[in-house]
């Protein structure tokens, strides 16, 4: 039987009419739905192998990116707790992936569209329900407002610039240097070891901060050999030290900024940037921020020798205006990344720079963002202030 079976197989089976005899036999087979069969009494299910490896890259997206957003705010939970404790809390930095993952964003560009969109005239009826929602969000007080009536403010961008009422602000005339802006103070103090703190615990270069020392006829400094030499430059005068202070204007605050003190202004150094966000837990969080974001930094002098202001810019907040500078272009695509661009105020018809009242009106952002003082005094003067309060324009920041 084995020979007969062996005949069987290598007889009409091995041919080509017997292998399309089996195809067709077996063809009814193919066309049945291959999601179940039975084995025994148990049933088996199968899915079709092209589903099981489907990779779906935008849930995947939203999902990592949801989880480590939920992440980040479980941690900003947890500081909060601990602080209302009074444990005070090591800043958690970002690591270089995480700083370079956030420059990759188009910053710039979506700030440049935000702008667009602010300057976009509202319909009259659509300005009320608008401008009342920002209200209520950042608790915007219009009581104070030079005009009142929503309906005044044709687009974001004017209702953002709102001016005043005179009597809003009164000007300490008491204190040496004040307020320039509304605003929280992030952090105040004397500049050790060349490195200035952003917020407690986190610092910046000052030298990356305001450039080079370049030798021109408003700034004669030779080029700095070291880091003290650096801080020696801004030194002038004998028995002085350089001080600092950090504001950070909420997206409800008052936009604009004041003189802080009567200084000229000799120069203007642009460094075109990043525009991330400077919120006081950013600034916690990326070592440096104030030194990769665009910024204008305004130099000259006081009573007291060396003194700066710098306009920090941030996310929909590219548009950084000094008024007395026409010249001044920001978050403009002409200009690159890494680089900076230098503007003196001095001539040949004017020696003396740009003079500046206490209290005068210096320029705006469009949005909240940061202000940086550094400025030299004498050993004793004293800052009038505590880490984290809020400040009002006009208010004192310190006084000899």
């Amino acid at each position: 039987e084995d020979s007969k079976w062996g005949h069987w197989v290598a007889g009409p089976w091995r041919s080509n009419e017997g292998i399309t005899a089996l195809s067709q036999s077996l063809q009814p087979l193919w066309k049945l739905p291959f999601r179940a069969f039975r084995t025994d009494a148990r049933k088996v299910h199968t899915a079709p192998a092209r589903t099981t490896f489907l990779l779906r890259p935008l849930p995947i997206l939203l999902a990592t990116g949801g989880g480590y957003a939920g992440y980040r705010q479980y941690e900003k939970y947890r500081e909060r707790e601990l602080e209302k404790l009074g444990l005070e809390i090591p800043p958690k930095l970002a690591g270089h992936w995480e700083v370079a993952l956030y420059k990759s964003v188009p910053t710039r560009l979506l700030s440049r569209a935000w702008g667009r969109l602010n300057q976009v005239e509202l319909p009259h009826w659509l300005r009320r329900p608008v401008y009342s929602l920002y209200i209520w969000t950042f608790g915007v007080n219009m009581k104070e407002a030079a005009v009142e009536d929503l309906h005044h403010y044709r687009n974001l961008s004017e209702f953002f610039r709102r001016k005043l009422k005179p009597q809003a602000r009164p000007v300490c005339g008491l204190h040496s240097v004040i307020s320039p802006s509304d605003g929280k103070i992030l952090n105040f103090g004397q500049v050790k070891n060349c490195e200035v703190e952003q917020v407690k615990g986190v610092t910046y270069s000052l030298e990356s901060f305001l450039g080079p020392r370049t030798y021109t006829e408003d700034l004669p400094f030779p080029p700095a050999a070291s880091c003290d030499s650096f801080k020696n430059q801004l030194v002038t005068r004998e028995g002085n030290e350089l001080y600092h202070c950090v504001i950070y204007l909420a997206p409800g605050d008052y936009h604009c900024f004041h003189s802080p003190t009567d200084w000229t202004v000799s120069h203007r150094r642009h460094f075109p940037g990043s525009l991330m966000s400077v919120n006081p837990g950013m600034a916690r969080w990326i070592k440096e921020l104030f030194c990769h974001n665009e910024r204008v930094v305004l130099t000259g002098d006081w009573k007291h020798g060396f003194f700066s202001l710098t306009a920090v810019g941030a996310t929909n907040v590219g548009s950084i205006r000094i008024y007395f500078d026409r010249d001044l272009h920001t978050n403009s695509p002409r200009h690159s990344k890494g680089s900076y661009n230098d503007f003196s105020f001095v001539t040949h018809t004017n020696r003396e720079g740009v003079p500046m009242r206490k209290g005068e009106h210096l320029g705006e952002f469009n949005l909240g963002s940061t202000i940086v003082l550094i400025f030299e005094a004498p050993k004793d003067f004293n800052f009038q202030l505590k880490t984290g309060q809020k400040i009002r324009f006009g208010e004192a920041l310190g006084s000899l």
